[in-house]
């Protein structure tokens, strides 16, 4: 908070604060991609699907969440381009990393939120980083000189010049791998602890375009192809969770498990239609990374907390 005497001679008001990191984030988002009344700052362009999750038997061994524990669930899903810009196309180079938010219907009536991208890991850690990210890019144009702030930031962040190319474009949402960077906790009935994270694998594959491919596609492709999709059959994702062992990071998005690490099979996703007005069902629709249930608990990666509260911001602005 700035001095009495600093604010009487700049003319603000003496107790004004700065703005929270996630508003300072919002705020270049808005400055990169423009401001769009009543859309995300961030992956502004989606389309809303309605399925169900139905768990496996392992999942209630390791978690004792009730999402494991009894019949399927209904369950909201939004597809999403990146970049806050409405009009970007979907075969763009920058929408990606696409991403799918669930929002899964629990039988005591609350909700579990699950946000997952196409990235394998997180190109900065923090959610001061990504603001700063962020605002570099938005100091980079093209007529900057060189180096550009961009790639003064890149110099001592290297996930960040690497983890934009682990997203690629797919053929259809109902084929592309979507990854939960951040980790989370499980708790099993016997008070156990396990850091894992999601993954959700199409069960007909993955199916990635060149961006020769992408380049002929339709601007709205993917938005379009959804719907007829799966009028004619569900889209089916495997829930996976990848399990840490002794010494994975836990705090840190930038930093991907090794492969080898043991993958558990939670259940199965089925994407059954599309919504009949998804611009107007995207309005109400908030996933929050925290919205959690007993047995899956937030983990001590700040990117979550991060997330949380500039969700919450452009949430707020976009719904005055």
């Amino acid at each position: 908070m700035m001095s009495v005497a600093f604010a009487l001679t700049t003319g603000v008001p003496a107790f004004a604060e700065e703005p929270s990191t996630a508003e300072q984030t919002i705020d270049v988002m808005n400055k990169l991609f423009g401001k769009h009344e009543g859309l995300r700052a961030n992956h502004a362009k989606g389309v809303v699907a309605e399925g169900s999750f139905t768990p496996s038997a392992e999942a209630a061994k390791v978690s004792k969440a009730s999402l494991f524990q009894g019949p399927a669930v209904p369950v909201t899903i939004r597809f999403s381009d990146a970049t806050g810009i409405p009009t970007i196309s979907d075969g763009a180079a920058n929408a990606n990393p696409h991403g799918m938010s669930l929002k899964f219907k629990l039988s005591d009536g609350s909700d579990l939120d699950v946000v997952v991208n196409a990235l394998k890991y997180f190109p900065v850690a923090t959610g001061e980083e990504f603001r700063d990210l962020l605002k570099a890019a938005s100091e980079s144009g093209p007529d900057a000189a060189h180096p550009t702030a961009l790639e003064r930031f890149v110099e001592t962040h290297p996930a960040a010049a690497t983890a934009g190319k682990t997203a690629k474009t797919p053929s259809s949402f109902a084929r592309q791998t979507y990854n939960g960077v951040n980790a989370f906790i499980f708790i099993d009935k016997a008070g156990k602890r396990q850091p894992f994270r999601f993954r959700f694998v199409p069960v007909d594959g993955e199916e990635i375009l060149t961006s020769e491919e992408a380049a002929k596609r339709g601007p709205n492709y993917l938005m379009e192809e959804i719907g007829p999709r799966l009028a004619k059959e569900p889209a089916r994702f495997r829930v996976l969770a990848q399990l840490a062992e002794s010494g994975d990071p836990t705090n840190d998005a930038t930093k991907p498990w090794p492969d080898e690490r043991k993958t558990l099979d939670l259940g199965t996703l089925t994407v059954t239609q599309a919504v009949a007005d998804s611009a107007e069902a995207q309005k109400a629709l908030l996933f929050m990374p925290n919205a959690l249930t007993d047995g899956i608990e937030v983990s001590d990666d700040p990117l979550i907390d991060a997330r949380v509260q500039a969700y919450a911001v452009s949430f707020s602005r976009r719904s005055q």
